[in-house]
């Protein structure tokens, strides 16, 4: 389902006219990585604050208990969000803020009010400052008091998650219209329960296939959720992507395997397609051993829209070493690339067409909005400015692939750079920097970053010239 690499044509001129006057412009933002403020007015803990807490987890040995101060600079942080000329702002709910215990008083738990209040001053605020609110109901910080009673591969968060989604959309509903379910359901089911390099950190093939389809049927029972408590919403859920390239042609069944992994796992069940068992036969177990009778089509939910959050392009070669997939990955480093960023990925903007093209294709899907796109760069302040040219010729490029997948006919409707601030980027601690604003963790000074600026001339000046 690849797109041949597609040449721009006349290279696409970025300003906010040439995408149109409905496409939406935002940041990218979840809860654990800015709130801080982890055990303050019955917040419960999630996995994340056991995760980071444990020796050798976060590389940098860092925790975000502080993190951004966002609790409590969320005002002053959406004025300046809104002087940079974003019209949206994408945030997640931390589940255990509103639901300290994991759930709700269906099964035992209770309402934390508040959590629910902080949230609500929150969207009230975006509101007042003409901010259109985009909540992502999940963002990878399981309550621990969930993770204790299995986590995701206990089949019972299924039901778990409907409850906290009930009990989210009936308290914001009637003033947030823009819903994602899960993000990037991939890593957090993966990385989390069978490699281990994010929380709960489990190492265990016996937990993946669990935690794959009960993220699956969440991903759809959240749905169903938002649709019947707020008729009038647009609901979505976030899927991380890459177009995949072989390293030579005879990879190209590996890179097949792990197309079908990194950009078809979650996304076809959803759209009545069913898993990829054909390319991952180890998928098959999941229907032999973890589904019950009618579980394959409850994966299925018509979304209105689809977001895709895309950094990069992976090339991989054949490997008798790498079990189940047979595939890894060839670094860029390896491949001589010229342009990568501080997390040791590749600057390849053409992916960004590419991927677009590929999610196009899929008949139920109607709209689509990139809710995640950036680089993280080596930053510093000199004489108090952070003049990261690097960050912002990469959000050019790829932005000038978004648009020209969208001249084409690709439904690609909004840009969320990942990221306002600069913040925890979970395992990698804090000295990965995406932020379009720097912070200074230690003072928690915020330094508008050359990026920011550029998208602040783009998005409220007169059309300009990519040179």
């Amino acid at each position: 389902m690849t797109d041949p690499i597609a040449p721009l044509v006349n290279s696409p001129t970025v300003d906010r006219h040439a995408f149109g006057p409905d496409f939406v412009w935002g940041t990218a933002t979840a809860a654990y990585q800015i709130e801080g403020a982890v055990d303050r007015d019955g917040r419960g803990p999630s996995i994340w604050d056991t995760f980071s807490h444990q020796k050798g987890k976060i590389k940098t040995g860092e925790h975000a208990d502080i993190a951004c101060e966002f609790y409590d600079r969320y005002e002053s942080d959406l004025h300046l969000h809104k002087e940079l000329g974003f019209d949206a702002f994408r945030f997640s709910l931390s589940w255990s803020r509103i639901l300290p215990d994991g759930t709700g008083p269906l099964h035992g738990g209770r309402v934390n009010e508040a959590g629910l209040l902080f949230y609500d001053r929150l969207i009230d605020h975006c509101l007042a400052l003409g901010i259109t609110p985009w909540i992502t109901l999940y963002h990878w910080d399981l309550p621990q008091a969930l993770e204790t009673k299995g986590g995701w591969p206990n089949r019972q968060i299924v039901d778990w998650f409907a409850e906290y989604v009930d009990i989210c959309t009936k308290a914001f509903g009637h003033k947030v219209k823009h819903w994602i379910i899960l993000n990037e359901p991939l890593a957090s089911s993966i990385l989390g329960y069978f490699t281990g390099q994010h929380a709960p950190g489990r190492r265990s093939f016996r937990n993946l296939l669990p935690a794959i389809h009960h993220t699956a049927l969440a991903q759809a029972e959240g749905g169903r959720v938002v649709r019947r408590n707020v008729p009038d919403a647009q609901v979505g859920t976030a899927f991380s992507c890459s177009p995949i390239d072989p390293f030579t042609p005879r990879d190209q069944g590996a890179a097949t395997r792990v197309d079908a992994l990194l950009n078809r796992l979650f996304i076809e069940p959803a759209l009545g397609l069913g898993y990829p068992t054909k390319e991952l036969p180890f998928l098959t177990g999941i229907a032999k051993k973890v589904a019950k009778p009618g579980d394959m089509d409850r994966l299925a939910f018509d979304f209105d829209f689809i977001g895709l959050q895309h950094y990069f392009r992976a090339v991989v070669e054949q490997s008798y070493f790498m079990p189940y997939l047979w595939a890894k990955d060839i670094s860029p480093l390896r491949r001589n690339v010229q342009t990568i960023t501080e997390m040791g990925w590749e600057v390849y903007p053409e992916s960004m067409y590419r991927i677009i093209r590929q999610f196009s294709q899929y008949e139920g899907v109607k709209k689509i909005y990139i809710t995640e796109s950036g680089a993280a760069f080596y930053d510093t302040v000199e004489q108090g400015k952070v003049n990261d040219t690097a960050r912002v010729d990469y959000h050019k490029n790829y932005l000038q692939h978004v648009l020209q997948a969208k001249q084409e006919g690709s439904p690609v409707e909004g840009y969320f750079a990942w990221t306002f601030l600069d913040n925890f980027e979970w395992a990698e601690g804090y000295r990965p920097r995406f932020g379009l604003v720097y912070v200074d963790f230690r003072t928690q000074q915020r330094i508008v970053k050359a990026s920011g600026r550029w998208f602040q001339q783009m998005l409220t000046n007169e059309p300009m010239l990519v040179k």
